[in-house]
């Protein structure tokens, strides 16, 4: 047996998974996540729908896609997505959090702003492969509200939209002309950073038409590699740059990350911090914790606390702390020069962990 992926086209971890999964070579069969799979695999598995999901060769359930690509990474042989040299991989695992979590803002305003009759037909293509295309497209409809509804607890709204585009749009040019240089992130070996970027990139702004034709006109170098990137034409080959060094080109981006997310994230800390104090009895943690003021371009807006993204954060620090001596010395040295020193002195304090598929306490 094979591993199984429960996925989608239009889901954005899906793409991450897929894509990690065609580089690592490992054989899987993907299964199409509609309302029978969910009912009958998903929901008796992880207890809530969610998708990407990985069942294994032994019939284990993996879900979450970093823990799919860590467990893929522990059973599988070959090159790794993480690089060797200590500051490349707290490069790329800086770059997996912006891709997951921030560039996810992006990705939900694009389609749900210029792509929304798309965006239907595609969830009913999913949910229900069988019916007749335009009733696919009403339970599309039906189905993706929710998605659709979140884009105000994300920071997405009117007030936002704007902001929201040119800081994608100066993303997508600091990304093309690093790619003019590097096939990808750190060299010729897609990272954990460049699957973290896939996600957003690739299942939501290259797929969904109208925002792929603006990445094909603004940057058609990452148009190229979203392709590159989902469906390897050379599966476990090239290299990350020599001597663990960051290339030049990567440190408008990292900096991106710094300016933009990084407030995000002490923010969202602060939250966990008094949520914990506020529910001293509670040990597993809701979607969201509460509310706060982010702020883009300029711009300011009401956003929801996410703790998800501070368990990804933490894989960050995890690999921060365990360095010494000249290691620990270069990547503080990064941080500085990219303005995320804050991180040198941070801890998710309490920790996190994932248990039974959900966020709770360590």
């Amino acid at each position: 047996m094979s591993y199984q992926l429960i996925a989608a086209p239009l889901s954005l971890y899906s793409g991450k998974a897929r894509g990690y999964l065609r580089w690592k070579n490992v054989g899987f069969t993907e299964v199409l996540s509609n309302a029978e799979v969910y009912k009958d695999v998903i929901l008796p598995r992880v207890g809530w729908p969610v998708i990407p999901v990985l069942i294994t060769p032994d019939d284990q359930t993996v879900q979450d896609t970093s823990d799919i690509i860590d467990y893929v990474e522990k059973c599988e042989p070959g090159p790794s997505v993480y690089p060797d040299g200590p500051v490349q991989k707290l490069a790329a695992l800086i770059l997996e959090l912006f891709g997951d979590e921030w560039l996810l803002i992006s990705a939900m305003h694009y389609r749900w702003t210029y792509n929304e009759d798309f965006a239907y037909q595609e969830f009913g293509n999913t949910a229900f492969p069988d019916l007749p295309k335009e009733e696919r497209y009403k339970q599309g409809k039906a189905r993706a509200e929710r998605f659709k509804g979140s884009l105000p607890f994300l920071g997405i709204t009117p007030k936002t939209a704007p902001a929201i585009e040119a800081s994608y749009e100066a993303f997508l040019r600091a990304f093309d002309a690093h790619l003019a240089k590097h096939d990808f992130l750190l060299g010729s070996r897609p990272s954990i950073g460049d699957f973290g970027l896939l996600g957003p990139l690739y299942a939501h702004n290259y797929r969904d038409p109208a925002s792929g034709d603006k990445m094909e006109k603004i940057a058609p170098r990452v148009a190229d590699w979203c392709r590159r990137a989902h469906a390897p034409q050379h599966a476990l080959a090239g290299e990350f740059v020599a001597d663990d060094q960051i290339p030049d080109t990567l440190v408008p981006i990292l900096k991106m990350f710094a300016q933009e997310q990084l407030p995000i994230l002490k923010d969202s800390l602060a939250d966990l911090q008094k949520w914990v104090d506020d529910n001293p009895d509670t040990k597993e943690l809701p979607r969201l914790t509460g509310f706060h003021k982010y702020t883009i371009g300029g711009v300011e807006e009401d956003r929801a606390v996410f703790p998800f993204c501070l368990w990804m954060l933490q894989r960050v620090l995890d690999h921060l702390q365990s360095l010494t001596g000249e290691d620990q010395t270069k990547a503080h040295k990064l941080l500085r020069e990219i303005g995320a020193e804050d991180l040198i002195n941070m801890k998710v304090e309490p920790r996190l962990k994932r248990e039974n598929f959900k966020l709770v306490l360590a």
